[in-house]
């Protein structure tokens, strides 16, 4: 069980030296004595069944730990000629700062790990009980940290991208020969983790420091603020963009000036928000929201990191699409080579998150009507007016509807498929203005793109087979051509409500699915299941 709390903690450097100077004192305090008292632990299969019945509520690391020591001959892991091994110490300083993970999980049988490494206590627990506790605490660590919840579980939640699987004793053979992969390591988590660590901690200083102040307004009688506005919430609002990063420093000028206009436009492309200086009752309700709720959004989307396998953002080109940012990035050679703004699904058609593999791109494309909208909508439509098939370029073909090729065509001039049994794809639109909204939930599941045409010539750019005059004849609407690519280019659809930038500054999207309620419920109960 995981209980998320909105306390902070702050974990200083000098807390750091005292663990570890303290372990090193008892350490050396107990060389002398060890020379002669330590003897090779006797560790196998009996040793390991006697020590689960003696520690029950580790039971569940039980099969892990006998596949460590397997692949280990039996040898200890933790106890080197005299006592516990450094590596042993800064797991155990590792363990005692989870929550810069976002994890409040705690270890069973904590205070008796503490016991051996605590200067003040002169009462160790057995060597053979301290190594098998040391490997669960391994185990814990690993689980927590670099898996999240079991595969079972993410599919649950409907999360269909593909699920990371790790080996904890290949892990901690990395982990034996380079201990710094403890605090980052490409190779393990999503690059993004690491982006996210930061600025949880970043957040949680914010907090600690009761840096977060109301902003304080009149709502009854409030309207908007626009630039050369004059009023004591100015200065709030400048106070709060200069906290967050978004001002470099706080003039404390009650005016809504020129500096303070750039900080509200970084402020709301941080959060997804229509350009403009204008700042509504809805913009500062949403700065008025404590800052516990954005420390838990960036802990939840620590959590989604740890399920992305590492190697999904190591392909040479992929597509990512974020639900909640309405955007989708071409990566090529680890840069954005393209970047546009999506619609997504419905409340009542939501995308769904999965991934597949781009082989094709439509040209002037027809759109077979799904059956589900030919019996809920078409038919009706249909029955009210006889014409209405022929006045939206449709027809009947093979029992079914189609909508013929053309500029109004519902996916506009060219889709870019990845099969896929949910029937999901990126498509072009001819509803341009829907772009203009903030919060872009419109269509029956598919990810409709704003610059489809852009995307295309940037997968394309490449292929001399497919120069930019062919592209734009093949989208004049007049009949389908089809496009097999040479490669096909993996497509992961994702959700994230919080990313931060190479730049470091953290984005926030709106929750426009509530998966993150939903998440924040299933990890923190007893229901949840780690690998």
């Amino acid at each position: 069980m995981r209980n998320f709390t909105s306390s902070t903690i702050l974990i200083a450097i000098s807390f750091f030296a005292f663990s570890f100077n303290s372990y090193s004192a008892k350490k050396e305090n107990k060389d002398v004595a060890a020379v002669y008292t330590y003897s090779v632990i006797s560790i196998d299969a009996a040793a390991i069944n006697a020590f689960f019945k003696k520690y029950p509520k580790l039971k569940k690391y039980q099969k892990d730990v006998e596949d460590i020591y397997k692949n280990k001959q039996y040898k200890s892991i933790w106890y080197d000629d005299k006592s516990i091994t450094e590596f042993g110490a800064l797991l155990y300083q590792k363990v005692n700062v989870l929550k810069d993970q976002g994890i409040d999980s705690k270890m069973p049988y904590k205070e008796v790990i503490d016991q051996a490494f605590n200067e003040s206590d002169n009462v160790d627990p057995p060597q053979i009980d301290t190594e098998l506790l040391l490997t669960s605490m391994y185990i814990f660590y690993a689980s927590n940290v670099y898996s999240g919840v079991d595969p079972a579980t993410l599919k649950k939640i409907g999360w269909y991208l593909p699920a990371k699987t790790i080996s904890y004793s290949r892990i901690l053979d990395s982990l034996i020969v380079d201990t710094n992969r403890l605090n980052e390591d490409d190779y393990l988590l999503f690059s993004q983790y690491y982006k996210l660590q930061d600025a949880l901690k970043k957040y949680r200083k914010i907090e600690k420091d009761n840096l977060w102040q109301k902003i304080t307004i009149d709502s009854a009688n409030f309207k908007e603020f626009r630039p050369d506005a004059k009023d004591v919430a100015i200065q709030q609002i400048r106070n709060r963009l200069f906290v967050v990063g978004d001002l470099k420093q706080d003039s404390k000028s009650d005016v809504y000036d020129e500096e303070l206009m750039a900080g509200v436009l970084n402020y709301k492309k941080r959060y997804n928000l229509k350009l403009n200086y204008v700042l509504t009752i809805d913009h500062i309700n949403q700065m008025n929201e404590p800052i516990s709720k954005r420390i838990k959004t960036i802990v939840l989307n620590m959590e989604r990191c740890r399920w992305i396998p590492t190697k999904l953002a190591q392909a040479n080109e992929y597509v990512m699409v974020n639900i909640p940012s309405f955007r989708m990035f071409y990566v090529k050679d680890g840069k954005y080579d393209f970047v546009s703004d999506i619609f997504v699904g419905n409340r009542l058609s939501e995308t769904v998150i999965f991934s597949g593999n781009m082989d094709r791109i439509v040209f002037s494309p027809y759109w077979y009507v799904p059956n589900s909208i030919i019996q809920n909508e078409l038919k009706l439509q249909i029955a009210n007016d006889k014409n209405y098939l022929a006045e939206h370029n449709m027809e009947w073909n093979g029992g079914k509807v189609r909508q013929k090729p053309g500029p109004k065509n519902s996916l506009g001039l060219v889709k870019f498929m990845f099969p896929n049994p949910n029937d999901i794809y990126m498509h072009d639109t001819p509803a341009k203005s829907l772009f203009e909204f903030e919060k872009r939930t419109f269509s029956h599941g598919c990810i409709n793109v704003k610059e489809a045409k852009g995307l295309a010539l940037a997968i394309l750019k490449d292929d001399p087979d497919w120069p930019a005059d062919k592209i734009d004849k093949a989208m004049s609407g007049e009949k389908e051509t089809t496009c097999m690519l040479k490669n096909k280019i993996p497509v992961y659809i994702g959700y994230f409500t919080a990313w931060v930038q190479d730049n470091g500054e953290v984005n926030f999207f709106p929750d426009v699915y509530d998966r993150d309620e939903s998440l924040d419920k299933l990890l923190y109960s007893d229901s949840v299941t780690m690998h």
